[in-house]
């Protein structure tokens, strides 16, 4: 498996135009990078309250599912990291007020607490998420890609 490839210009890469250039990655890599689906997602990405989440997560899962139907396999990995970022960013303001984890003064670990309303929100992405990525469409999607496209081929 290919690492996600952090040195192209995704500000001025259109990767539906090239699909060749995208890497899945692990978890979220290049959520907040890859044109034009950054764009298209990020301003439906929420998570204050639980049903700003239910809201938000319903419509990336929307976005998903029209990316799916466009057969555009980047478009529903991208819509799969929003759901996964939406569930680690309300987890990471569930346990650390602000969301700071650590310290600016020496690093260390933060006081935990447990905020139960981003918890809610968590819960909330995190079945959106789940849904997402066991999408037998999205599965099958993402193997080709990586066959296609992300294979080591000796030189």
């Amino acid at each position: 498996m290919k690492k996600f490839d952090y040195s192209l210009n995704y500000e001025e890469l259109d990767l539906r135009k090239h699909p060749e250039l995208y890497t899945v990655g692990r978890g979220e890599q290049g959520v907040l990078m890859v044109e034009p689906y950054k764009s298209e997602i990020l301003p439906y990405w929420r998570f204050k309250t639980p049903e700003i989440a239910k809201e938000s997560s319903k419509k990336i899962y929307e976005l998903f599912l029209t990316y799916k139907k466009n057969n555009d396999f980047i478009g529903m990995d991208m819509a799969r990291k929003f759901l996964q970022m939406g569930y680690t960013r309300a987890r990471r303001y569930t346990n650390h007020k602000g969301g700071r984890k650590y310290s600016k003064q020496d690093g260390s670990v933060l006081p935990y607490q447990n905020d139960p309303v981003k918890a809610e929100s968590a819960a909330i992405f995190k079945a959106q998420w789940e849904i997402a990525k066991q999408d037998e469409h999205y599965i099958q999607m993402k193997k080709q890609h990586r066959e296609k496209y992300e294979s080591e081929t000796p030189d």
